[in-house]
């Protein structure tokens, strides 16, 4: 009779035991909403940081200013590409080269180009990347 309650203690043990090195690890699922749940996080963040860009004054802004702005876009934009697998092929291309464009228009400003001049000429690449934001959230259902 002794065994009897020696083998309930082994068996709970090994139960218990068990319990503890079970895979805590997330399902696909659930991995595939968080990435969608952080791709939409960064798309708010581009699409906040751009309207930032946007919404400078032509009147007032600086060239540090608008550096500025446009440095929180590019950062943004590193942090989408690295969750965009989660985008459809068509939107994520629309992201990308509409982050590319402004990219290529800021890189491409002359020196002594004043804040007002900078947001004159980076206006319709602000405006396509926005559009390309707000669809790709949208997609997402974000």
């Amino acid at each position: 009779m002794k065994r009897l309650p020696v083998i309930g203690v082994l068996c709970a043990t090994a139960v218990f035991g068990l319990t503890g090195c079970s895979d805590d690890s997330s399902s696909p699922s659930e991995e595939a909403t968080n990435a969608a749940s952080k791709l939409c996080t960064d798309l708010s963040e581009l699409k906040a940081d751009n309207a930032k860009l946007r919404a400078l004054s032509p009147s007032s802004a600086t060239k540090d200013q608008v550096k500025e702005a446009h440095q929180a876009v590019q950062d943004d934009w590193n942090s989408v590409k690295e969750n965009a697998s989660q985008l459809k092929e068509a939107e994520r291309s629309a992201v990308q080269t509409a982050a590319e464009d402004l990219k290529k228009a800021y890189d491409a400003l002359p020196g002594e180009t004043t804040g007002q001049d900078a947001l004159a000429k980076l206006q319709p690449q602000i405006l396509k990347l926005d559009e390309a934001t707000t669809s790709a959230a949208t997609g997402l259902k974000c």
